[in-house]
């Protein structure tokens, strides 16, 4: 799950956090393998201001989902100091930690931080080597911008998962994000994957990642490639466009009003919001089958990909989306794990010699009578 997160303006911001929390308890139990949580400040929707203390305390709910920075935003921060904050986090949850990055984004958050959007990509590239630098440990790092400074700079505490944990750059619509990917041999997060502009260039961003790995000597995995995409699944289709009526027109708001991107279509009518969304592919708003041929289509459209992460997005009420989430777990995860083709062969080499295992059994059930009626040992006496 790609955790930003959404909520409506003006609801109880601490309930809405320990709901965010209560998810992530939910989808460790559910078997979901990783979740991505987000760091904002400004909107008043995506509430988490730093996703390493967030994911520390949800760290201490769960036993086994992945925790990644989904993502930490390089240019507010010195690399430094968020290389040590991440490595204390890979620490405390014995490497269930992931490292996305990117360079922030809501412009309302640079402005506040005095930064120049034009130069926030260039600021994540040179963060972004720093930290892998002081992350790799193998000799004190001197760098010098025109933003940051590290003078025979070394981490005191190396990563707990080793070399070091998994980095990924956040990629929407330009090539920043796999231009970075490809330089540093990192993986990919595409945020706006089913968006028809962000889904139009998946193949060109991984044509760039193995031109850049190429060019500086790294590899690309498409395997540490994640595409997110917003979904909510029921047992009918109508149900589950009745359930997220409850927070749908919030969401669109948001996205039409305050964030800088393009997910939310350009119509009013509830209806016709789901229809337009559903009818570019940016969202599946259905069954457990139609969230199956929307991964198969993502598969397709990009070549290949290694995890889909759900958007979380809060368009249904807290039990409906819970129920599709079991929903996603229990029948879209076995077409694409194939976890349930052993089971499914099993059953049906069973069908396909019944005959033969009931008169097996049925002749065991004859002589069992036999011998109860007329013991072996009675007979060989008489004889």
């Amino acid at each position: 799950m790609f955790l930003a997160p959404f909520h409506a303006v003006g609801r109880n911001p601490t309930l809405a956090l320990e709901r965010d929390l209560e998810l992530i308890e939910a989808l460790d139990r559910l078997g979901f393998d990783e979740v991505w949580v987000g760091e904002h400040h400004s909107g008043g929707s995506e509430l988490i201001a730093s996703p390493e203390v967030f994911l520390a305390v949800a760290a201490q709910r769960t036993r086994h989902i992945r925790l990644g920075t989904g993502v930490s935003s390089l240019p507010y921060h010195h690399p430094l100091l968020l290389a040590d904050r991440m490595v204390l986090l890979d620490h405390l949850t014995r490497g269930r930690v992931m490292f996305g990055v990117g360079p922030g984004a809501l412009p309302s958050d640079a402005s506040m931080l005095g930064i120049d959007p034009r130069r926030q990509r260039a600021m994540m590239e040179e963060s972004l080597e720093a930290i892998l630098a002081l992350l790799a440990g193998e000799e004190p790092v001197t760098f010098e911008t025109d933003w940051f400074s590290l003078r025979e700079a070394r981490l005191q505490l190396l990563p707990y998962q080793r070399p070091c944990f998994e980095v990924a750059v956040a990629a929407l619509i330009s090539p920043s994000g796999p231009r970075l990917a490809g330089r540093f041999g990192t993986g990919l997060l595409s945020i706006g994957a089913t968006s028809p502009p962000g889904f139009e260039v998946l193949a060109s961003h991984w044509r760039i990642m193995e031109e850049r790995a190429r060019q500086f000597g790294t590899t690309v995995d498409r395997q540490r490639w994640r595409l997110v995409g917003p979904v909510h699944l029921a047992p009918t289709e109508s149900q589950a466009r009745r359930d997220v009526e409850h927070g749908l027109a919030d969401w669109v708001a948001y996205f039409r009003d305050v964030a800088a991107l393009p997910l939310a279509p350009g119509v009013d009518d509830p209806a016709e919001v789901v229809d337009a969304m559903c009818a570019s592919g940016l969202a599946v708003v259905g069954t457990p089958e139609q969230a199956v041929a929307q991964l198969e289509w993502l598969v397709e459209g990009s070549g290949g990909f290694g995890t889909f992460l759900v958007m979380a997005h809060e368009w249904a009420d807290e039990a409906a989306t819970l129920r599709s989430m079991e929903l996603f777990s229990s029948q879209v995860f076995p077409h694409f794990q194939h976890s349930g083709r052993a089971a499914a062969a099993s059953r049906d080499w069973a069908a396909s010699h019944r005959r033969e295992f009931m008169a097996a059994s049925g002749e065991a059930i004859l002589q069992a009578v036999q011998d109860h009626h007329f013991p072996p040992e009675q007979a060989d006496a008489e004889r």
